[in-house]
């Protein structure tokens, strides 16, 4: 019956996370006192003739025409490379400070998407579902585990007063009387903070870690009203950055939130940042990732002299960009020793109404899991087969 409602709790989480990951990258909509008419993510367009009735369409269906244009469209804005020279005119840190505030205004728009009527009788659903199967708490058996083999771990390297030490540096990490924990990566300012906070704060034994690049952001995050140290920790963290520590230990984390982010980052270091995170996540842990897909209007906008490498530009700001595709992804978290869940292309037709303009908007969704054999047999390396090949 633990178990179970473990389970049950991951599945709740992660269906709460990937409705925030659904929401984000939306331009705003019309606001209304009422529900939207249709859940988002099944507006489908069937009439071609009514494609400006709405600002929005999903699961959009690409023609031969339309891909080998959007192709021919980054292959042309590709051809004149940034020169390496001018490649670093921006500091690195001023680069991740701008695009913070980019991802805050950005993440800023989910309140207007959702509605706050909307958004609000979403919570008190998981409210609502927190009480009834939960009653005020639950037991997480993989928090056990991992409790339990990292103790033996200790007492099998050290003696005495030395593994006390130890033992008592892990148990006095913030959130580490928590047996649920959730890491977003990139916070910004909140904007997505807070309304998971809503439903957790209220949850005994959960607890939320939230870092960004930028100082500024941690600070707002943490001068925040709904912001408590009993179920939340903010903090600077640079994730390229394999020397710098996390506050907490390995292994604990049962969800990461990577939103936006890795698109910021050199592709020479993204395999890496994904390594680090992997490690954080305790056996059966999921990481859920959403970001820029291949082909995205924002890729076909570029101008030529604005591309660095194959699908990787530099904004006007200095903010820097890359397009994955979701081969690139699966290869990347395959590699950091996680497992495919949900690797999908997210298409979506935005219209502009007055302008009678249409964009075609694309974002990769996933999920990957932490195998639970990973923490039996750690010395042995599991290769899965691709599932695209």
């Amino acid at each position: 019956n633990c178990v179970f409602r473990s389970l049950n709790k991951m599945n709740f989480i992660i269906r709460l996370s990937a409705l925030y990951l659904r929401k984000s990258k939306m331009q705003q909509r019309h606001q209304s006192s009422r529900r939207p008419a249709v859940p988002l993510g099944s507006r489908i367009l069937t009439d071609p003739s009514k494609v400006f009735e709405h600002n929005m369409w999903d699961h959009m269906q690409w023609s031969q025409e339309e891909e080998e244009n959007a192709k021919e469209k980054a292959a042309e804005n590709s051809l004149v490379k940034v020169q390496w020279e001018d490649q670093e005119i921006l500091p690195e840190k001023k680069r991740e400070e701008l695009k913070t505030e980019e991802r805050s205004s950005e993440h800023t728009k989910i309140n207007s998407i959702i509605g706050f009527s909307h958004k609000d009788e979403i919570f008190e659903e998981g409210e609502k579902y927190w009480k009834k199967n939960y009653g005020g708490g639950s037991t997480s058996l993989q928090g056990y585990v991992y409790n339990k083999n990292q103790t033996e771990s200790l007492a099998d390297h050290s003696q005495g007063k030395n593994c006390r030490e130890k033992l008592g540096r892990l148990e006095s990490f913030p959130g580490s009387d928590a047996t649920y924990r959730i890491l977003e990566v990139g916070c910004g300012a909140g904007n997505s903070v807070f309304p998971i906070l809503k439903v957790l704060c209220k949850t005994p034994g959960t607890f939320l870690y939230c870092c960004d690049f930028a100082s500024g952001a941690v600070e707002l995050v943490k001068s925040h009203s709904s912001y408590n140290s009993a179920w939340c920790s903010a903090f600077v963290h640079d994730v390229c950055d394999d020397a710098l520590p996390y506050p907490f230990p390995d292994e604990i984390l049962d969800v990461i939130l990577l939103v936006f982010v890795l698109s910021a980052i050199h592709p020479d270091r993204m395999q890496r940042a994904v390594n680090r995170l992997a490690k954080l996540l305790k056996p059966g842990g999921m990481l859920l990732f959403r970001d820029y897909g291949r082909y995205d209007t924002a890729q076909l906008r570029f101008k030529k002299g604005h591309c660095l490498s194959e699908n990787f530009y530099v904004r006007g700001d200095g903010t820097r960009v890359y397009f994955f595709t979701k081969d690139e992804v699966w290869n990347m978290f395959n590699l950091a020793g996680l497992t495919e869940v949900q690797n999908l292309v997210d298409r979506r037709l935005q219209v502009n109404r007055k302008k009678k303009v249409k964009m075609q908007r694309v974002w990769i969704q996933s999920k990957f899991q932490k195998p639970l054999l990973l923490s039996l047999n750690n010395h042995e390396e599991t290769t899965t087969r691709h599932p695209y090949r």
